[in-house]
């Protein structure tokens, strides 16, 4: 070998050592992170980070109940990249081994906001005083108050001391686990799940709730509540239904291999069909997918079907079924996903897809449509875990309707 050549092969010998030494290891253990939403307001969540066997990193992110795992993590340098399990969502930027700082990106949905987290701490709101009420049970919430856009919620907490969780319901879904305390007069609730991004703050009395509701950087809602616990929301059931002039529900859309899916595929013959309208960047609709494997599991040999029609966010075809694929992989999901619209998830533009519906006014609805091809129920939204009695509500409806659906026997032509 010349020289030259040894100089060089010397200058990689040393300048990959050299990056093997600077390689910047974060530190495990309990962390804090903190989204900023306004100016003035920044949106906290705590989290554990930790190693596998493999020396690979996960990091748990707690919100009441429910614990997010994350697992994909990029390091080039002093950069960091945290990819979200199953949204498009991921946090970039740059770290020590106590700090990251950077951005939560939403690139479809175009939205950035800034992202700190400090290791050492999980204290995701400070207390400064101690509770000055108890506002355990049921609320009745009006949102965007005072404007044509005004809707109701219903605000379901529990307390313990100055720690609070719970949820707020809405006709169409709702807010997930909530995380946060009651401290002296002030109400502090967040939530982070890798697509969501929730605060929420209220001054509280006995009887009263007046406050903002931050999603990102993108919306502020103000909203008021007072106790309630008689208050109802309309029935899902009764939200969407058929327009006149339409007596079925039908399909054509691409599934994953490209091939165009509708009702009459052999896959649905003789069979009961639950069609979910649904998207990949939706939380409700990843409770509600989660459910359903769940129940396929559980119940592998029904005369059912199921089949997901995603509306997307995602500015391509292609990115759209990346999304699907992915949702599809983490999740395990059997039955198929197809693309019914990419680009935008505009509800009125979806509406076009479907016109035989009235509306469609949330992600998730879920069509029940019997053996013959009728349409038996159409249910508007998901009230998942988080909402506690009335998802069990929920799950013993369900399994009735399913228990009739598929008991039913098809009558044979004479």
């Amino acid at each position: 070998m010349n020289r030259i050549g040894i100089v060089i092969v010397g200058l990689i010998v040393v300048l990959t050592s050299c990056e093997k030494e600077e390689k910047i290891e974060l530190t495990t253990g309990d962390w804090l992170a903190k989204i900023e939403v306004s100016e003035s307001q920044k949106l906290p969540f705590e989290f554990t980070l930790s190693k596998n066997d493999e020396g690979e990193y996960q990091m748990n992110v707690f919100n009441a109940e429910e614990v997010v795992t994350i697992d994909e993590f990029t390091f080039k340098g002093d950069s960091i990249h945290i990819r979200m399990p199953v949204f498009e969502g991921h946090i970039s930027g740059t770290y020590t081994p106590d700090q990251i700082t950077g951005e939560f990106i939403e690139e479809s949905k175009e939205r950035r906001v800034p992202f700190t987290a400090t290791h050492g701490t999980n204290e995701r709101f400070k207390v400064e005083a101690d509770a000055a009420v108890n506002i355990s049970g049921v609320w009745e919430t009006y949102f965007n108050v005072n404007t044509e856009d005004e809707y109701p919620a219903k605000g379901i907490f529990m307390q313990s001391g100055n720690k609070v969780k719970g949820t707020f319901r809405t006709k169409t879904g709702d807010y997930r686990y909530l995380d946060g305390v009651v401290t002296g007069d002030s109400m502090k609730l967040s939530a982070f799940d890798g697509s969501h991004v929730f605060l929420f703050l209220a001054q509280v009395t006995d009887s009263t709730l007046n406050g903002k509701f931050y999603s990102g950087k993108h919306t502020v809602q103000e909203f008021m509540g007072a106790r309630n616990e008689a208050f109802k929301l309309p029935d899902s059931n009764e939200l969407t239904f058929l327009r006149e002039g339409y007596d079925r529900f039908d399909f054509s859309f691409p599934n994953t291999d490209g091939k165009m899916v509708d009702l009459q595929d052999p896959i649905f013959e003789d069979k009961a069909v639950l069609v979910q309208i649904m998207g990949t960047w939706c939380t409700n609709c990843l409770d509600e997918t989660r459910f359903y494997v769940d129940f396929i599991k559980n119940n592998p040999d029904l005369d059912l079907a199921f089949v997901g029609l995603a509306f997307e966010y995602a500015k391509t075809e292609e990115k759209a079924f990346e999304g699907i694929n992915r949702l599809k992989e983490r999740e395990e999901v059997p039955y198929p996903i197809l693309l019914a619209q990419y680009g935008t998830s505009n509800k009125q533009k979806a509406n076009e897809k479907l016109p035989m519906l009235n509306h469609i006014l949330s992600y998730p609805t879920t069509i029940y449509i019997d053996k013959t091809g009728e349409v038996r129920k159409i249910h508007t939204g998901f009230n998942g875990p988080a909402t506690g009695e009335k998802f069990v509500e929920f799950k013993e409806e369900f399994n009735n309707t399913i228990k009739e659906l598929t008991s039913e026997e098809i009558e044979s032509e004479s």
